[in-house]
């Protein structure tokens, strides 16, 4: 094994990890964990294939594996109390906002968003990566771009339970 290989990817890995998780703490925990089981299971992965592609397949089961275990969070809705906080509008706010607005996508759309703008994989990696046929890929980058925008220009966020989705009969 080739250390220098795995160390390589590191900031990648840290990156996608912090827009996903929001927290520099937890990023670096979801790192670390990834680390640990892409070490452990090393064995798994075949000499000569994509190698950034096998790590962020880890850290993409990682992430849905804790979020699966974690309890229930208590949730703030920061556009209840928009009007308490202070603070002058500016790029800075619009970057906070824009991280608000990726947390209130749906996991796999924010995930899907986040491995293509933030580390350029191709459709065909992140179908890999995911474990979901290519068509699912491009619906869930559409649905999240589409959605993501409509945040911004200050949409309400969904109610709980799945947003988008309608029951018909």
């Amino acid at each position: 094994m080739d250390s220098r290989a795995l160390i390589d990817h590191i900031p990648s890995l840290r990156r996608y990890a912090r827009a996903l998780t929001g927290d520099a703490w937890a990023a670096d925990d979801l790192v670390q964990d990834t680390l640990e089981r892409a070490c452990r299971k090393w064995q798994l992965w075949i000499v000569g294939s994509d190698l950034r592609a096998w790590l962020f397949t880890i850290m993409h089961n990682v992430f849905a594996s804790q979020m699966r275990r974690a309890p229930p969070r208590a949730v703030v809705d920061i556009d209840e109390i928009a009007a308490q906080l202070p603070g002058a509008g500016g790029a800075r706010d619009r970057a906070i906002d824009l991280q608000r607005c990726l947390l209130l996508l749906p996991e796999e759309q924010r995930a899907a968003l986040l491995l293509v703008a933030l580390e350029d994989m191709s459709y065909a990696q992140l179908s890999r990566v995911l474990n979901v046929p290519l068509g699912t890929v491009m619906s869930r980058l559409a649905r999240a771009r589409v959605r993501l925008q409509e945040l911004m220009e200050g949409a309400p966020p969904p109610a709980a339970g799945r947003p988008g989705l309608r029951r018909l009969k």
